[in-house]
């Protein structure tokens, strides 16, 4: 949350922050609270109603929702010139000065700026803010719409949340809570007039071909209290330019002046931003000043272009026009990159409990996972400066939706007219951030036109109210950033295009849920050819921590009305056991029953991946769902609620490392196929070998691959008559830099005769190489013996240090400590021969070591 700067407000920062009241409207509740604030963390945290998170207290404290709530504080001003400014105002209310009404407002998403001139006074002023019932006025503005605009039901258990500029899953969602929050959450302060003040900074960049220059405009508009030309300066770089505003086009606007000017950097040689996993994510600080109004930004020099260029893709069944497709990828700086990442939703469903710190530690998790892009999706909120400045330090490229998803929405003119505010409010705060990459009209909102009988029998009417919307969020996004990466909607095969991009895999973005809704198979991911699927994903259950935190002992149960109530999904508890009994023998408890849950997950997730990274440059990109988690619950993230990592993030931080050897299987064996996401050329040394239940194993093939340019190389063919009935594939493998080579691939003659030792791999591939394995048959087919893992146990610097093995193969080797921490590597294939060290890293000191747990395939189905 961003109060002010220190050159914006006239009173103390912190007078702003703290020293709220907080009332319902029946007197009933009265307490002091400070910003950012919602009712609901205000309430639990004056010990007024239970955790809204914890068993099944969401039902209880709903009544919260269906009530209208002030916040009031006094101030003090020295001037009877002022704008009081406010965002992140959820959602309807009216605004008071000292009783005189300033602002009625609906959407949570704008900045407002009032000029309180008028109703103000020396000294001790009261502001007071209403807060009113939303539910309610969602019900008053869907009986005003000329017709009935449906919302997703099995999403929203509370009605109408489309009628209102709020975050969409704040109704509840299929992995929401629903409690509908209320509050101040951004900006709160006063402005004198007396100052230069920059209004708005747009800030545009771009390089030459060969990236040796940068160009920078900066376009600035003043408001100031004489319509004198005002001094500007700004320095980027080391360097210092000085201009005056342009008087000639001055405009009056009460008692202030606006007008406009601009400074153009020229820099030589800038050193450039680069996603993660591609170079540094360098910023340069700009500062822009007048005579006494100061801002400063953080900018990278980069390019990014979305490319969709017509083509001609292999026919995959899954497309309307198999002669026809587009490309869809991000070209940053010059490079083609593959896009790995995850769907940010909210990180609380409870705004006031969104701290900082919480949202840097997600975006951290992601960026160790090896993904180079988030996609903002826009069931939730524009998040928040810090959010924006952490993608850019951290090299993480940003899809930002529009805030639209899963429902049909009005076209009245006053609805629009609010969209257009809230467009240009979002843009003007988060064009310059280096990070963005793609800003995206909606979520779903073309296929949600299939979903609701009203708008199946009158398709017409509602796609016409639909294209009104798009095309009002398009304009009004060029008119404030003609340079803009703009894509309709997500999924989508292309502008003006209004069919199934659910299933169509040869165009524009694709979502793909067949594995998870409809219940098909894991390898049905490799039946579509995706150009880019920023959605897919497959369910697991929270990690044992998190769930203790909201259940009894005697609600650890699947089954259990706690348990059901922490799965908004319909049918999805059964369709994690359904899928579970595919692939796995049952479980032994519940424990067991939760880790294979996230082990599944991880294998659906990694299925899709490997194929999807193994059609480059066919699909350039995949952004599973989802990241993280709003509340503890049953979901498809990676992270847990909290942001501790589920199993699928350990094995995210694998399938998506930039160099990697996928095995493919066909009809009548599997496919190596290396692939690299780096810059530079790579030389990649594998090793294939069979290894049976027991623990023999015997080398298939070894060899080398060029990579050349970022691009896949096939690494061989494995054909299935080579393994024996109670035998698995496994695989090795190492990269390293060999910008030179200019060959794609050649056998290795460097490798030890016979069977080589653990120790003669590691000296064939050096320290730092890969495992992957893959059984042929599902594993419950196997009777899979007991690997006797062992462990040992050494104190660190950081932590503690393990040191595993075992006497027969184990699949899926989980560690589960009695203490938090993070730990270097989870869900794991361990080998006889092959001893694995993993570290664990806490802050919790102990006299004595923590005790872990170690879980397997086999343990876990015994």
């Amino acid at each position: 949350m961003k109060l002010e700067s220190s050159s914006e407000v006239s009173a103390d920062s912190n007078n702003w922050r703290h020293d709220w009241r907080l009332q319902d409207e029946h007197g009933e509740y009265d307490l002091n609270v400070s910003l950012p604030c919602d009712a609901y963390s205000a309430l639990y945290n004056a010990s007024l109603i239970s955790d809204p998170y914890f068993a099944r207290n969401e039902y209880e404290v709903r009544w919260v929702a269906h009530r209208d709530w002030v916040l009031e504080k006094s101030f003090n001003v020295e001037s009877l010139q002022c704008d009081l400014v406010l965002s992140e105002l959820d959602t309807v209310a009216k605004v008071y000065i000292n009783d005189h009404c300033v602002l009625e407002c609906e959407n949570q998403f704008r900045t407002y700026r009032i000029n309180i001139s008028d109703v103000i006074h020396i000294g001790v002023n009261t502001l007071k803010i209403v807060l009113l019932n939303s539910i309610k006025a969602a019900e008053k503005k869907q009986q005003d719409q000329p017709w009935y605009v449906p919302w997703h039901q099995g999403n929203c258990p509370i009605p109408n949340g489309n009628m209102l500029r709020k975050v969409q899953c704040d109704f509840g969602w299929d992995w929401n809570i629903a409690i509908a929050p209320m509050g101040l959450y951004g900006h709160c302060y006063i402005q004198t007039h007396d100052i230069q003040r920059l209004d708005n900074i747009v800030i545009s960049q771009s390089l030459s071909d060969d990236l040796l220059q940068a160009t920078i405009q900066i376009d600035l508009t003043v408001l100031s209290s004489t319509p004198d030309p005002v001094d500007l300066s700004s320095t980027l770089c080391g360097h210092t330019l000085r201009t005056t505003t342009n008087t000639k086009n001055t405009q009056s606007i009460g008692d202030l002046y606006r007008s406009r000017g601009q400074i153009i950097f020229t820099i030589d040689n800038p050193e450039l931003w680069w996603p993660n996993g591609l170079g540094s994510a360098t910023l340069h600080e700009l500062v822009v000043k007048t005579e006494s109004d100061e801002h400063r930004r953080m900018i990278g020099f980069r390019t990014i272009e979305l490319v969709t260029e017509a083509d001609k893709p292999p026919h995959s069944g899954n497309t309307r026009n198999s002669s026809e497709g587009s490309s869809f990828y991000f070209r940053v700086n010059g490079i083609d990159i593959f896009a790995k990442g995850a769907n940010w939703i909210p990180a609380d469903a409870l705004p006031a409990r969104i701290t900082d710190q919480k949202t840097t530690a997600l975006l951290q998790a992601a960026v160790d996972a090896n993904m180079n892009m988030i996609r903002v999706w826009g069931g939730g909120r524009y998040e928040s400066d810090h959010f924006y400045d952490t993608c850019d330090e951290l090299g993480l490229l940003v899809w930002q939706d529009f805030m639209f998803a899963c429902n049909l929405y009005p076209h009245t003119e006053d609805f629009l007219d609010e969209v257009r505010s809230e467009v240009r409010d979002v843009v003007k705060r988060l064009h310059h951030h280096t990070s963005i990459a793609l800003w995206c009209g909606d979520n779903e909102l073309v296929g949600a036109l299939t979903w609701f009988e009203e708008s199946v029998a009158n398709r017409d009417r509602y796609l016409v109210a639909y294209d009104r919307l798009n095309h009002t969020i398009e304009q009004t996004l060029f008119q404030e950033l003609p340079d803009a990466n703009w894509w309709p909607s997500s999924p989508s095969s292309g502008r003006l295009d209004f069919g199934d991009a659910w299933h169509d895999d040869q165009s524009g973005d694709m979502h793909f849920w067949s594995v998870w809704h409809e219940g098909k198979d894991f390898e049905h991911y490799r039946d579509i050819r995706p150009r880019f699927c920023s959605e897919f994903g497959f369910q697991s259950y929270p990690s044992m921590p998190v769930i203790r935190s909201f259940t009894k002992e005697q609600d650890l149960n699947i089954a259990s009305p706690v348990m059901e109530s922490h799965q908004k999904n319909a049918g999805g508890n059964a369709r994690i056991a359904e899928t579970m009994f595919r692939y796995f023998r049952f479980p032994n408890g519940f424990e067991n029953f939760v880790y294979l849950s996230q082990v599944q997950q991880s294998i659906a997730i990694k299925t899709a991946v490997d194929y999807w990274r193994s059609e480059k440059p066919h699909c350039m990109g995949s952004l599973y769902w989802q990241l993280n988690d709003t509340w503890p619950v049953a979901s498809w993230s990676s992270l847990n609620y909290g942001g501790s990592w589920k199993l699928l993030h350990h094995v995210a931080r694998r399938f998506y490392q930039p160099t990697t050897v996928v095995c493919i299987p066909d009809k009548d064996g599997w496919n190596l196929m290396a692939t690299s996401d780096l810059k530079n050329n790579v030389t990649l040394r594998f090793i294939v070998g069979a290894i049976s239940l027991d623990g023999n194993r015997r080398t298939l093939t070894h060899g080398t691959v060029h990579l050349i340019n970022n691009n896949n190389a096939k690494a061989g063919y494995i054909d299935a008559d080579l393994l024996n009935e109670d035998e698995w594939l496994f695989w090795h493998w190492t990269a390293g830099d060999t910008s030179n080579s200019e060959t794609n691939s050649e056998n290795t003659n460097s490798y030890a005769s016979g069977e080589p030792t653990a120790a003669e791999i590691t000296k064939y591939l050096g320290d730092s190489y890969s495992t992957d394995c893959i059984t042929p048959n599902p594993y419950k087919t196997y009777n899979l013996p007991d690997a006797e893992i062992t462990f040992s146990v050494s104190e660190t610097e950081f932590g503690f240090s393990l040191e595993l093995q075992c006497l027969r193969p184990a699949l899926f080797v989980t560690l589960e400590a009695d203490v938090e921490g993070d730990l270097s590597d989870n869900a794991f294939t361990l080998l006889p021969g092959f001893n694995k060290r993993v570290h664990f890293k806490t802050n919790v000191t102990s006299a004595t070591p923590p005790n872990f747990i170690i879980r397997d395939l086999q343990t876990a189905t015994k």
